[in-house]
C-alpha cells in the first residue's frame, strides 16, 4: 500500500479541507452533519438513535470535535493552528454571551445550547488539550497519553451526557473510561498514519520498554522491532479502560444494561470494541491492510448494541 493511498484511508485524525465555513452558515446544521458523515463515519452511526430534537446538538459537539481534531493536520504551520484554537476559544465565548461568530459549527452549537446545558468548561478543556497536542503530539508516559483522553474524548462524552440531562455519578465515571478507551483506540488504528508523518503515538515508556527505534517504525512499519509488543501493551490498555466503563453498569441497580436515556451516548464503545477485536484477529499488526478499511458491518453492530442495551 502506497504512502500517498495511507494518507487517504480515514484514520482517527483525517486529513481534509473542510468546505468554506460561510458556505455552510446558511444551514449551520446540515454542515456539520455532512462534515461528521464524511470525516467520522463511527459517530455518524449513533446519531439517529439520539431523540429527534436533540440531533443536530449531537451532530454539532461531533462536528466540533472533528474540526479540532484535524486542526494539527490541516494548517502549514503551528501560529495557524494556535490562531484556529483561539479563534475557537473567542467562540465558545460567543456563544455563552449569545454572540456566535458566523461559522456554521459555532451556530449549530449556539442553537444546542438554547435546548440542552453544554458547560464552556469542557469545549474550553477539549480546546486547550488540542492546542496542547499541536506543541507535541507525543507522550512520555501513559498517565500523559490518559490525561489527555479524558480531556477531549471523555470531556466530549460529558457533554454530551449533559445534553441529555444526565448527571449520574456511576455513568459519568463510566463515560471518562469509555473516552480514554476510545482515545488509544483511535491511535492505534491511526498510527501507520502518524508514523508516515513522523509521529509517534504509543507513549515513549511503552516503546522503551520493548525496545522501539520510532525511525524504524517510520521507515518499515510492522517490520520495526517490538513494534507489535508495544501495540499490544497499549491496545490491553484500551481493552481494560473498556471493560471497567462495562463493568460500572453492573453496579447501582443497572444490572448490566445501560439506561435507554444515555445508551446513545455509550454507542461510542461499538467501534472501540470492534477495531480492538479487529487487531486481535490481526495479531496486533496496525499496519495490516483489513484494519485499513471499514466494517461494512459496523452498522448492524451499532443497531443491536443500542437494543440489548450493551456495548
Amino acid at each position: 500500500m502506497t504512502t500517498r493511498h495511507l494518507q487517504k484511508v480515514a484514520f482517527g485524525r483525517r486529513v481534509y479541507s473542510t468546505t468554506r465555513p460561510a458556505a455552510g452558515a446558511e444551514n449551520p446544521a446540515q454542515y456539520c452533519l455532512d462534515l461528521v458523515r464524511k470525516h467520522d463515519y463511527e459517530s455518524y452511526l449513533a446519531g439517529p438513535f439520539y431523540p429527534a430534537e436533540l440531533r443536530t446538538g449531537y451532530y454539532a459537539l461531533k462536528a466540533f470535535s472533528v474540526e479540532l481534531a484535524t486542526v494539527q493536520d490541516s494548517v502549514s504551520n503551528p501560529m495557524i493552528g494556535q490562531m484556529r484554537m483561539q479563534f475557537w476559544r473567542d467562540a465558545v465565548k460567543g456563544i455563552a454571551d449569545d454572540r456566535p461568530p458566523r461559522h456554521p459549527i459555532a451556530l449549530a452549537l449556539h442553537a444546542a445550547t438554547q435546548k440542552s446545558r453544554l458547560p464552556s468548561y469542557h469545549l474550553k478543556r477539549i480546546i486547550d488539550a488540542r492546542d496542547a497536542e499541536m506543541q507535541s503530539s507525543s507522550h512520555l508516559t501513559t498517565d500523559s497519553l490518559m490525561t489527555h483522553a479524558e480531556s477531549t474524548s471523555s470531556s466530549l462524552l460529558y457533554l454530551l451526557l449533559s445534553m441529555l440531562s444526565v448527571s449520574d455519578s456511576t455513568v459519568s465515571h463510566a463515560a471518562s473510561h469509555l473516552g480514554i478507551a476510545q482515545t488509544l483506540t483511535t491511535l492505534l488504528r491511526a498510527l501507520p498514519y502518524h508514523a508516515i508523518n513522523g509521529r509517534m503515538v504509543v507513549p515513549a515508556e511503552i516503546t522503551a520498554k520493548h525496545g522501539v527505534v520510532q525511525e524504524d517504525v517510520f521507515r518499515k512499519g510492522s517490520g520495526a522491532r517490538g513494534i507489535d509488543e508495544a501495540v499490544f501493551e497499549l491496545a490491553t490498555l484500551a481493552n481494560d479502560h473498556l471493560n471497567t466503563a462495562r463493568s460500572m453498569f453492573k453496579e447501582g441497580g443497572f444490572e448490566g444494561k445501560v439506561p435507554p436515556t444515555v445508551m446513545p451516548v455509550f454507542l461510542a464503545g461499538v467501534p472501540v470494541a470492534n477495531i480492538l477485536g479487529r487487531l486481535e484477529k490481526a495479531n496486533f499488526d496496525v499496519f495490516a491492510p483489513s484494519l485499513q478499511v471499514r466494517d461494512w458491518l459496523l452498522p448492524w453492530h451499532v443497531w443491536k448494541s443500542y437494543y440489548v442495551r450493551m456495548f
